[in-house]
């Protein structure tokens, strides 16, 4: 099934956040969520005590910063574990700051 990331980001997620604020907090950190290529952009999302929130952008404080290529997307929202390991030793996902805060997409995602 196609992902609108676009809609994923600008809409979705935020709904998802303000709906269940609490959830979103406790994931404890900062991303920087870069996608490039068809539909993408990019995104600070915080799911620090201090947010809830997701913004367009890059305005930098981010604890972990992501990288992916729009074809690759969908994967590692239907699996982000599994998919998301792969495509890092693959090259495909890139990953800056502390590594071990991306494992933690599986909750951002689940609050879509």
């Amino acid at each position: 099934m196609p992902v609108d990331i676009q809609k994923m980001f600008n809409e979705q997620l935020p709904a998802g956040m303000a709906k269940n604020p609490d959830a979103a907090k406790a994931i404890g950190t900062k991303y920087q969520l870069n996608v490039s290529g068809d539909g993408g952009g990019q995104w600070y999302i915080d799911c620090s005590a201090s947010g809830p929130s997701v913004q367009a952008g890059s305005p930098g404080g981010a604890e972990c910063t992501l990288g992916i290529d729009s074809a690759d997307f969908p994967a590692l929202v239907a699996d982000p574990q599994a998919a998301g390991m792969k495509l890092f030793f693959a090259g495909k996902l890139k990953i800056d700051g502390n590594p071990m805060l991306a494992l933690k997409l599986s909750k951002l995602f689940e609050l879509i």
